[in-house]
């Protein structure tokens, strides 16, 4: 990451983050044998969408103003032995993927936070981070009321 050393490089490389998590679930969904998990990943997607969509304007207009609150962590991911990706995955197996997936971007975030030449631009990947332990929690929630509770 030593090449992230202006405000614009490094809102280009997590931008080109998210739209790579954007390609990660739309390939998922357009493989899957089920038309439900079809629906999950495309799910996913919009909301990495969305990501990419307001750093991109966050560049774009140098806005820099987020608030954000604390969010739960059910740390089921951080047991979770690693699965990796594929088309005819089942719905436990896809959970994990994207707890794991969300899991590295709030990561990333949180490094990109530290390098961030100001403190807006700290701030805006912090609240980046948070929306990404958000999406975590989701999946750890969905994991708990549909695998956990089955066996």
């Amino acid at each position: 990451m030593s090449e992230l050393n202006t405000i614009k490089s490094i809102l280009d490389f997590a931008i080109k983050q998210e739209q790579e998590a954007v390609d990660f679930y739309t390939v998922l969904a357009e493989k899957s044998s089920s038309k439900d998990m079809q629906q999950v990943f495309l799910q996913f997607a919009k909301e990495e969408i969305g990501h990419k969509a307001r750093l991109t304007r966050i560049r774009d207009e140098q806005i820099f103003d987020w608030k954000d609150s604390a969010v739960a962590d059910l740390k089921l991911a951080d047991y979770m032995t690693s699965v990796e990706a594929s088309p005819n995955m089942d719905y436990q197996d896809a959970l994990i993927v994207a707890m794991n997936k969300e899991k590295n971007a709030y990561n990333l975030y949180l490094k990109l936070a530290e390098r961030a030449p100001n403190q807006e631009l700290n701030t805006v990947f912090l609240s980046l981070a948070n929306e990404e332990s958000k999406h975590k929690l989701r999946f750890e929630r969905e994991y708990d009321d549909f695998v956990l509770r089955d066996n």
